[in-house]
This record gives structure tokens, C-alpha cells and sequence, in this order.
């Protein structure tokens, strides 16, 4: 006997990526139930720091996602009361060069941005300077994106979940997914949970860092690992940092694949006014204890970009894992292997940015639309003959 459907689809993940796939599916005239173990924004995204970046992205498909979402990141920020509700700062980014090679090289990828579709603008040091006043002296120039914005996560991801459920999604927190339902054929009908079944036939796997954890119980391999990364929040302060700013060598960092430890400065002000400070990577599984030494070296590369720092308290800080994938795209898109599923996740440090394009292709997908964004290099069966990687 067939069961009844609950949904046209589950959502399992209320992050920001899970947020937006339920908000464009709702919007799309689908029925939607978002499902998570914990609350809305619990993991990766309440442990983020907001970004809408293209400045740290290099021509390709990342790139191409990363303008599509930042438009529609603008258009929900023009919508009424959003862009106050979610504090979206159209503040653009900054990149230094602290020596004239450095600021070759970078501007020898912001030439390749350019043609990709990126505002990139070389500034000289003087510039620069009056962009962001308080930067340390000696820095040789930099590269200004307009187009980089912020949000603050929390409230974004909890705005999107707002506005699907206006439009008739259903939010079920505290429900974790144990089993993905299928039928005989293999073909999905829905989840089962620790609080009782959703069926539907989709089943969008926006879990984030635990996007691997889902494709299992589906009985699929994707090869999501844990990258944790921490934030240290000063004391609230009048505006002095007026853009998200960070050194050349952060780009290295994003696309490295190494396991071992690395910190690059990135700072940047908030509409709260606490500054946040990062950016550190390494992949030591889920343990989240506190790092003396990375907290020392995320503290001293940011007053290296602006001293005015050291003067100022630290009040806590945070960590989170980021969805780390081998070629470092994520997962978007039906899995050939179970019919039904869909995956969303595995974007790494740029889930806030991308969630936006990510839920309007997937709301896509769903509906029958031809996806705007050609999705071959963000399909799952790329993983298929590549053995998972082992996390350190």
C-alpha cells in the first residue's frame, strides 16, 4: 500500500542553505517540510560569519554560483523589511598586498575576475588608505570588490525559514533523520525520524558538515569532511573597519586542501559593532576544543593589518567545521545512484554566500525549470570513482 505523501519535498538541514532550498521550493509552489536535529541555524551557519563574497573566488563555476547568488541576495534585501531583519551590509571587500609582487599577483587574478563578471578594482596604497583608514602603514595597494556583502547568519537563516512558512512550508526542529525511505525500486519516499515519518518523493540533503551522514542512510557515498575554523569577536566599537578586509594570501588558504593548521588575517566590522576576526582551517575531525595557539595567531595577523587591535578586548569566540570537499565545490543537484535525492551541501566557508543560488537551482531542479546555472560540475556522481578522502 502506498503511503500518503506529506510533501512534494524534505529539506533535511535548517541552516542557511537549507533555508533558502526550502524559501525558492516554497516559491516555486512546491509543499515543503524543513527538518533538523537541532534548531534553525544550530550548526555550521550559527558559527559563520555572514559572507557574500566573489573577491576570494577564481574564474569557474564557484564563481559563476557566487555572482548568481549575490544577485539574489541583493534582490531579498530589496524585499520589504528584509534587509534590516537579516543586517545586509553592501559594503564591499578589500584585499592588501603588503609588497609589490603580492600586488602583481593580485592583480593578475583580479584580471581573470574581471572577465568573469567581477567588479575588481585595483587601488593604489593611497587608495586603499582611504578606504580603510586604520589599516597598518607600508601596505603596497590592493584590490576593492564592490559587489562583497554580509549578513549576520543567524538571523538570515531564521528571515528565510520566515518567509517559506509564509508561504506554507512546515519547520520540524528537534527530529533527527535516522532512515531515508525507499521503495523497493530504490527510489526515495521521503525520511523517517525520531519523531515520526515526512514522505514525499525528494529529499533535498542540505546538512551542511553532515551532508555525508544523510547521502549514507540514502545508501550513497559523498565525501563531505569536517574543516574546523574558529572566530574571535571583539568588545562593540564605532565603525573603524569599514570593509570585510583580509591579506592576499587568505585566497591560498581557501582553495588549499592540506589538513594541517593554517591562519590568515580577516577582519571586518559588524552592523552590532564587534568586530570579527579570522580565518584559521584545519581538519581534525569534529573536535571542537578551545586553541590557545590558533587564537594567538588569528590575534596577531589581524593587528598586523590594523595595529589599533591590540589595544582592544577580545570578549569570546567560537568555532565551527565547515563542509569541506576534495575539489572544493559543493554538491548540488539529483543523485544519479538514488532517484529522489538531491543534494545541497559541502560549500565549505561560502554556504551564506552561495545558499541563495544554491536554493533557486535546486528550487529548479524540483519544479522542472531549466537550471540557470549549468550544474555539471556541481553534480554528486563526479565522487563516484574517487575514493573518499580520510580525515587526519
Amino acid at each position: 500500500m502506498t503511503k500518503r505523501l506529506t510533501c512534494d519535498v524534505v529539506v533535511v538541514g535548517a541552516g542557511m542553505v537549507g533555508a533558502a532550498c526550502a524559501l525558492y521550493a516554497a516559491r516555486a509552489g512546491l509543499s515543503v517540510v524543513l527538518v533538523d536535529r537541532g534548531p534553525v541555524a544550530g550548526g555550521t551557519t550559527g558559527s559563520g560569519e555572514g559572507n557574500i563574497l566573489v573577491s576570494d573566488k577564481e574564474p569557474g563555476p564557484e564563481l559563476e554560483l557566487a555572482l548568481l547568488s549575490g544577485r539574489l541576495w541583493t534582490e531579498l534585501a530589496a524585499e520589504p523589511g528584509v534587509g534590516e531583519s537579516v543586517e545586509f551590509e553592501a559594503k564591499g571587500g578589500v584585499v592588501v598586498a603588503s609588497s609589490d609582487e603580492g600586488l602583481a599577483a593580485l592583480g593578475e587574478f583580479a584580471a581573470g575576475q574581471r572577465e568573469a563578471g567581477v567588479d575588481a578594482r585595483l587601488v593604489t596604497a593611497d587608495e586603499l588608505y582611504d578606504l580603510e583608514p586604520h589599516l597598518a602603514p607600508g601596505t603596497a595597494g590592493g584590490v576593492f570588490y564592490p559587489q562583497d556583502a554580509q549578513v549576520m547568519p543567524s538571523l538570515a537563516a531564521a528571515q528565510l525559514v520566515r518567509m517559506a512558512r509564509s508561504l506554507g512550508a512546515e519547520l520540524r526542529t528537534a527530529a533527527s533523520v535516522t532512515a531515508v525511505l525507499r521503495t523497493a525500486g530504490g527510489e526515495v519516499r521521503g525520511v523517517r525520524t525520531d519523531r515520526g515519518d515526512i514522505h514525499a518523493p525528494y529529499v533535498v540533503n542540505a546538512a551542511g558538515t553532515w551532508g555525508g551522514e544523510i547521502a549514507a542512510l540514502a545508501g550513497a557515498a559523498l565525501p563531505v569532511l569536517p574543516r574546523r575554523g574558529f572566530v574571535l569577536v571583539t568588545e562593540p566599537l564605532p565603525r573603524r573597519v569599514r570593509h570585510k578586509v583580509y591579506a592576499a594570501d587568505y585566497v591560498a588558504d581557501v582553495v588549499s586542501g592540506s589538513a594541517a593548521l593554517q591562519t590568515s588575517p580577516v577582519v571586518e566590522g559588524t552592523a552590532a559593532g564587534p568586530i570579527l576576526i579570522g580565518a584559521s582551517r584545519e581538519r581534525v575531525g569534529f573536535d571542537r576544543s578551545f586553541s590557545l595557539p590558533v587564537m594567538r595567531a588569528l590575534a596577531a595577523g589581524a593587528t598586523r593589518l590594523f595595529p589599533f587591535l591590540a589595544d582592544v578586548r577580545a570578549m569570546r569566540a567560537y568555532v565551527g567545521f565547515r563542509p569541506y570537499m576534495p575539489d572544493h565545490l559543493p554538491a548540488i543537484g539529483p543523485d544519479a545512484r538514488v532517484p529522489g535525492l538531491v543534494h545541497a551541501c559541502g560549500h565549505e566557508g561560502a554556504g551564506i554566500g552561495l545558499a541563495a543560488g544554491t536554493g533557486h537551482l535546486i528550487a529548479q531542479l524540483l519544479s522542472g525549470a531549466p537550471p540557470d546555472l549549468n550544474l555539471t560540475p556541481f553534480l554528486p556522481d563526479r565522487f563516484a570513482t574517487r575514493p573518499p578522502e580520510e580525515a587526519p
